[in-house]
């Protein structure tokens, strides 16, 4: 879906970033599904997954794909749990820079709260009712990894999709369906 994308004046940026900012404060709980395309040039169509996020504050975040396959993705005190239909394992990211950093950027794009000007070169558009704004990692490391984050806002400051571009373009895209914020959410979500 192709839509035409205008840049935004510098007062209608600070004013998203504080209707985001404001929102991420109050959020304590996220539950959604949601549909993600992997793109991949040498690909004819999109690999497309489906399933459902929880996160809860300050720093819970769970991947739990259902389609096509079973596999859920828990960070989690400086830990990544990882459950490949039925077959766990983990990665202790708390040494490791770029896990930690990745951690982090996957908990505050779901939050919407990645507004930090020393960490990204951003760049703010309007598309239609919804904005959309670029984060370029400043850092060289991670930036051989990911070239730009993509969030696109709803008008009330909710974030509707990420996409992560690499280097080499190919990306992957997620849209949130059906969000749900500061529902009671049991600890016990959070267990691999």
């Amino acid at each position: 879906m192709v839509s035409a994308q205008t840049k935004m004046s510098a007062g209608e940026a600070n004013d998203l970033e504080t209707k985001v900012k404001n929102l991420a404060a109050t959020t304590k709980t996220i539950v959604s599904d949601f549909k993600q395309y992997k793109h991949m040039d040498f690909l004819s169509n999109d690999i497309e997954s489906m399933g459902k996020l929880s996160f809860k504050a300050p720093d819970l975040v769970k991947w739990e794909y259902v389609k096509p396959y079973a596999y859920s993705v828990l960070f989690k005190d400086e830990t990544l749990y990882i459950n490949n239909e039925g077959e766990k394992s983990n990665v202790d990211i708390g040494d490791n820079k770029l896990f930690k950093q990745l951690n982090r950027l996957i908990t505050d794009s779901v939050k919407g709260d990645m507004f930090d000007a020393k960490e990204f070169a951003i760049s703010y558009f309007k598309k239609g009712p919804d904005s959309e704004v670029h984060f370029a990692p400043r850092d060289t490391d991670f930036s051989k990894y990911i070239k730009e984050f993509q969030l696109i806002f709803n008008e009330k400051g909710e974030v509707r999709e990420v996409k992560m571009v690499e280097p080499s373009n190919d990306y992957t895209q997620i849209v949130f369906l059906d969000r749900k914020t500061n529902l009671a959410l049991s600890d016990a979500v959070f267990t691999n």
